[in-house]
């Protein structure tokens, strides 16, 4: 395939200063192999998107990478370092569901993750990382809100400050904006793509859509389903924002759609 917004190539097996690093990783659930020789690496302040259908695997990649689940086989390295199992200290995870507690105000929420910091950090200096994130995803003075006093994309701004507040360089997400209606969505979009240029953090995310990946990622791992590999990798080299109404953003839409 060929094109002027994006090209396509081997599955990429090095990449200067990698935030994260796959070679040769696979896994099984009992007799159930989900991923076979899943390889590529992602630059460090890339943004990355997994895309395929639904069984490929994309979730059970991420929850590897994000130390939740371990290889059957292959590397894991973050940062350059080989993963133990854990979840990295540099590494943060936003799920699908926002997860807030709900006895919790948005600042406790966002603070949570600063809880189990070594050493204790003092609640002063808590509160105040938690209010400058909050401040970051356009929820300032909303910190005494609870989550049901929220809507849904408020929700997905504090469960994002929460993956921001300890300062990650790379940030996991796992479809975090599929249940948002179209408007917000695309708001959250243009809030994480400001982040990631303020932060110059790196992103990995799981999507089923399209057109999100070409709006967000520099490159998109097309994953083969039964058992998850990666089929292609492709670059989208658009300059942001991206809209899909525009006509090079729509054609890469379209060429990514040929691959799914």
């Amino acid at each position: 395939m060929s094109g002027p917004a994006m090209s396509v190539s081997a599955p990429a097996t090095s990449l200067p200063a990698p935030a994260i690093s796959l070679h040769g990783v696979s896994k099984h659930f009992g007799d159930l192999q989900v991923l076979s020789d899943i390889r590529f690496d992602v630059a460090d302040g890339e943004s990355v998107a997994l895309l395929g259908t639904s069984g490929c695997g994309k979730s059970t990649l991420l929850n590897i990478i994000a130390g939740l689940l371990g290889p059957d086989t292959g590397v894991l390295s973050i940062n350059g370092q080989p993963a133990g199992g854990a979840q990295h200290p540099s590494l943060s995870y936003m799920f699908q569901e926002d997860r807030l507690l709900p006895w919790r105000t948005a600042r406790g929420n966002a603070e949570f993750g600063l809880e189990a910091a070594h050493p204790v950090l003092p609640a002063s200096e808590r509160h105040a990382l938690a209010d400058e994130v909050l401040q970051m995803v356009g929820l300032d003075g909303f910190g005494h809100v609870y989550p049901h006093q929220l809507s849904g994309g408020m929700r997905s701004r504090v469960a994002l400050a929460r993956s921001l507040v300890t300062a990650p360089r790379i940030l996991l997400m796992d479809e975090p904006f599929s249940k948002l209606d179209p408007q917000t969505r695309s708001q959250m979009h243009g809030e994480l793509l400001r982040i990631r240029s303020l932060r110059q953090v790196s992103v990995l995310f799981v999507t089923h859509d399209v057109e999100e990946a070409i709006v967000l990622a520099d490159r998109v791992i097309v994953l083969a389903p039964r058992p998850g590999r990666v089929r292609e990798i492709v670059t989208v080299d658009l300059p942001h924002p991206r809209k899909a109404t525009e006509p090079a953003v729509a054609e890469a839409i379209r060429q990514l759609r040929l691959l799914i």
